[in-house]
């Protein structure tokens, strides 16, 4: 594994009291983003080590840390996560911040589905349920009791989204060869109308930040999840946000596949469905949902442009950009059917 240093990595798990003997078994792990996942095995214990990518990001350590402070206050709740077994601060160890965590036995939906769950109508519709009791429970633990104070900036969190991504949008003008934001329809209307509807209050709690199907891993044998994953976004804002991601992401009755391919879809519940599962799980007042699923879909649609944006200046392949740029379409297209 010339990700990591065995060698310091067993001096540092030593040192921890974390077994003895020699770290056998060490596997790269697919999934997530760009961090590395390495499986290993030591003193018969199987431990899962969560870091950075080689090539450093400026704000990669901070992010690591920051996941292994969140799993770490969540550790004792009913939400489905990666159990923390230790984390490092020092970046002299392995030249990054990082963590180890215990391994979830599942599966991630958008890497294929087993047969259990592919055959049968009623599991996808449970798993779809279950998807959303995830981000209720999260949305309903007291984050000031789990000390995580500080941990997010909750003040003017809903006022600051639109002027966040208008501004992001406007940043790609920087790339050569990208058309602007007239590609996009209705990027100024949207904007107005998610101005002009915003809700005037919220509760603060914690948010995952990036809640779809690919972030997820269910349990084998079961329609429930095993785990919730890549925690890099989390944070304490809104949690209705992630309900609205999860809108942006879901199948909309007028298309044929959701954001987030999952093959066979033959009993995912609806969109509305997913809305009510979140009610009957949650206090939090679910009037002003359109406008989260709004602000998803111009969020969402955003960060894909980037990439297309990033292909027209050569940085990027060009299919690639162009497949991102259609479903920046398809999301605007969205938005604009709810605001209709």
């Amino acid at each position: 594994m010339d990700q990591v240093d065995i060698a310091a990595l067993t001096r540092w798990m030593d040192a921890e009291g974390l077994g003895a003997g020699a770290i056998e078994n060490a596997v790269a792990l697919a999934g997530g983003t760009q961090n590395i996942l390495i499986r290993f095995d030591r003193a018969g214990r199987t431990y899962v080590l969560r870091r950075p990518p080689q090539h450093l990001r400026s704000n990669s350590n901070e992010t690591m840390r920051r996941e292994a402070r969140l799993l770490g206050a969540i550790a004792d709740t009913a939400v489905p996560h990666p159990r923390l077994i230790a984390a490092c601060d020092d970046e002299g160890v392995l030249g990054a911040a990082f963590y180890l965590m215990e391994p979830i036995e599942g599966f991630n939906p958008v890497a294929g589905l087993p047969a259990l769950h592919a055959g049968s109508a009623d599991i996808q519709h449970r798993m779809g349920i279950a998807l959303v009791e995830g981000i209720a429970a999260l949305g309903a633990l007291d984050h000031d009791a789990l000390g995580l104070s500080g941990f997010g900036k909750p003040d003017n969190y809903l006022e600051r989204q639109v002027a966040r991504w208008k501004g992001q949008l406007e940043s790609y003008g920087e790339f050569a060869g990208w058309a602007g934001p007239g590609g996009l329809p209705g990027v100024e209307r949207v904007a107005r109308w998610l101005e002009a509807h915003r809700p005037q209050h919220f509760t603060p709690g914690i948010m995952h930040g990036d809640y779809h199907l690919a972030n997820v891993m269910y349990r084998n044998d079961s329609a429930e999840l095993a785990a919730i994953v890549d925690w890099e976004l989390a944070t304490i804002g809104d949690p209705l946000i992630d309900l609205g991601w999860l809108l942006a992401t879901w199948l909309d009755p007028v298309e044929t596949v959701p954001m987030v391919s999952v093959r066979p879809w033959i009993g995912f519940p609806t969109a509305q469905e997913l809305i009510d599962t979140y009610r009957a799980n949650s206090s939090r007042d679910l009037s002003a949902i359109d406008w989260y699923a709004v602000l998803a879909c111009y969020k969402l649609a955003i960060l894909l442009e980037g990439t297309h944006a990033r292909a027209a200046a050569g940085k990027a392949p060009k299919e690639t950009g162009d497949k991102l740029h259609d479903r920046a379409v398809r999301l605007f297209e969205r938005a604009l059917r709810r605001i209709a």
